[in-house]
């Protein structure tokens, strides 16, 4: 097992190398970021944002979280949407979700799992919502699956009922949202086609 001391000495050989191949990198890096996508995935330490779309450091703002939900008393996320729509002014808000979610298995189980459990209540209502479509699938992981993809279509669904985004769409703001969902088996991102944008306003 690496200890701490292990990464910083793994941070230094890493810097040292980035300087030998590029040396203006960091210093590019250090400029104002100015993404266009604002990633909002799931807290799992398998799922490396920039890494898995072929993106640099600095293209893409990420929030991520257990589950990749999005909650409209979540103070954490809705701040995160709000910095990224009015202050970067991204031009895309993407909620990326897995399959072989823990907290969607979690979720899908009877075992009391403690204060997360708090948080699970909200895939909870996903699954009593679609029910029916998810137990009929014909396996186990069948199952899980099909829920993580309707978490994440449900998560677009209160991304696009924010003030924060409701409010950019009425400025006329170049906004957009997307629903995708990656597999760790084979490492593709897939397009859930569930985009959102201004037309969404009723």
């Amino acid at each position: 097992m690496n200890t701490p001391e292990d990464l910083l000495q793994f941070n230094q050989q890493w810097a040292e190398n980035v300087k030998a191949s590029d040396p203006d990198y960091f210093n590019r890096l250090s400029q104002q970021q100015t993404p266009e996508y604002l990633w909002i995935g799931c807290s799992d330490s398998r799922i490396a944002a920039n890494q898995i779309v072929g993106m640099e450091p600095g293209s893409i703002f990420v929030h991520r979280n257990i589950a990749n939900v999005v909650v409209h008393t979540d103070l954490n996320c809705l701040s995160v949407i709000q910095y990224a729509v009015e202050v970067l002014k991204v031009k895309h808000i993407v909620v990326v979700g897995h399959y072989g979610c823990g907290g969607v298995l979690a979720a899908l189980g009877d075992a009391s799992n403690g204060l997360i459990d708090n948080w699970l209540e909200h895939i909870r209502d996903v699954y009593r919502t679609h029910q029916t479509a998810v137990d009929s699938a014909t396996t186990d992981k069948e199952r899980a699956n099909r829920l993580c993809e309707l978490n994440v279509i449900a998560q677009v669904g209160n991304v696009a009922e924010t003030t924060v985004v409701r409010n950019a769409w009425r400025r006329g703001q170049d906004l957009t949202l997307h629903g995708w969902i990656y597999s760790l088996e084979d490492g593709l991102v897939r397009d859930l086609k569930v985009t959102k944008d201004a037309s969404s306003l009723k």
